[in-house]
């Protein structure tokens, strides 16, 4: 691997990392662009400087204890930025005029950590009432969750605001399904403002992630998915390995419909390279994750990663995440700071 530092016009420091045939740059942290350019590291420093310290003890804390919390925030956090940019719309509970909400999707059925971000929210709100945003709660719990199982950390500039509405069928349309074929979740992450390379990187949040048998039936009982082709371009994944396949249905996943597996065997607690090498061997369990090796350029990077030490693969997911948490945000005088995470403020 060969690795060069230089600085681009401006200062901003730039490490360009070759991984096989693949180049990958990892800028600083700076968001340029729209609501984006509003965000920015210290924001509540006079405001609430307690604000960050506060959460990241919290979740901290509990991670400690009970490891699993991890995943559960990240995706709690992947799935709110999708769907209205990151604006803690995830968090708001149904309206009993008949508004179900997001949470209420199918997709998000089996989302955990709501409790955990309202007890951080609790917490902050007692120190500065009415100052930090459930959006910011969520963002900065996620980083320090991974973080605290040894994972990469990343920046995360703040000043997010609430927003005041949330859609189940928003929901349904806009979460990326495990059943998409690369060029779909190519197509959904592009309208985020997501590169094909964040695809890639943001996936391996799946090291510390588990599937539930029915999320994966149609590949395990059905051979779902495709031989591939020499150039790695076929859009229809290729199955689960044979005998990978066969375990699971014998020890997880008895039914089609009962059982978790998880994604990463043998590791799940640990934020590394295992999700990946289960990806090059057919051993992904969703056809979204089989999907990753059907992309030549996706391909490479994956290889290039698992032949890189770790800290390469830490660099390029913080990048992907300091770009997936700054997605269609609400800043300024736009949504609210939630008082309560799960309902909005009276007067909305």
């Amino acid at each position: 691997m060969a690795s060069t530092r230089r600085r681009r016009a401006g200062g901003v420091p730039m490490a360009v990392i070759r991984l096989g045939v693949a180049a990958i740059v990892v800028l600083g942290a700076g968001v340029i662009g729209g609501a984006r350019a509003q965000l920015r590291m210290g924001f509540y420093d006079e405001s609430c400087p307690a604000a960050e310290r506060i959460v990241g003890e919290y979740v901290r804390q509990h991670v400690g204890r009970v490891p699993t919390v991890a995943a559960a925030l990240l995706r709690l956090h992947y799935h709110d930025c999708f769907v209205r940019g990151c604006d803690a719309s995830i968090l708001l509970n149904s309206t009993g005029n008949g508004g179900a909400a997001e949470k209420d999707a199918a997709p998000n059925q089996t989302l955990r950590g709501f409790d955990l971000i309202d007890r951080v929210k609790g917490l902050v709100e007692a120190a500065c009432p009415g100052v930090v945003s459930c959006a910011d709660v969520l963002a900065l719990a996620a980083r320090d969750a991974v973080a605290a199982i040894g994972g990469p950390s990343w920046r995360v500039p703040t000043g997010r605001r609430d927003g005041t509405v949330s859609s189940m069928q928003e929901a349904l349309a806009e979460i990326p399904s495990p059943a998409m074929s690369f060029p779909e979740l190519a197509g959904l992450f592009a309208t985020k403002g997501l590169s094909v390379r964040d695809l890639v990187w943001l996936s391996g949040a799946h090291t510390i992630g588990i599937a539930h048998c029915s999320s994966f039936a149609d590949r395990l009982y059905n051979g779902g998915g495709g031989a591939g082709n020499a150039n790695g371009n076929n859009t229809d994944p290729p199955p689960l390995d044979a005998a990978y396949a066969a375990n699971l249905r014998e020890r997880k996943c008895r039914t089609a419909g009962d059982g978790v597996v998880e994604m990463d065997p043998g590791s799940h607690l640990t934020f590394d390279l295992g999700y990946y090498r289960a990806v090059l061997r057919h051993r992904g369990l969703l056809r979204s994750d089989a999907a990753l090796v059907t992309d030549a350029a996706a391909r490479a990077d994956i290889t290039g990663a698992v032949a890189s030490p770790p800290e390469v693969f830490f660099q390029v997911f913080g990048r992907s995440m300091a770009t997936l948490g700054a997605v269609q945000v609400k800043t300024g005088s736009d949504g609210e700071i939630r008082r309560n995470c799960a309902v909005v403020n009276s007067g909305h």
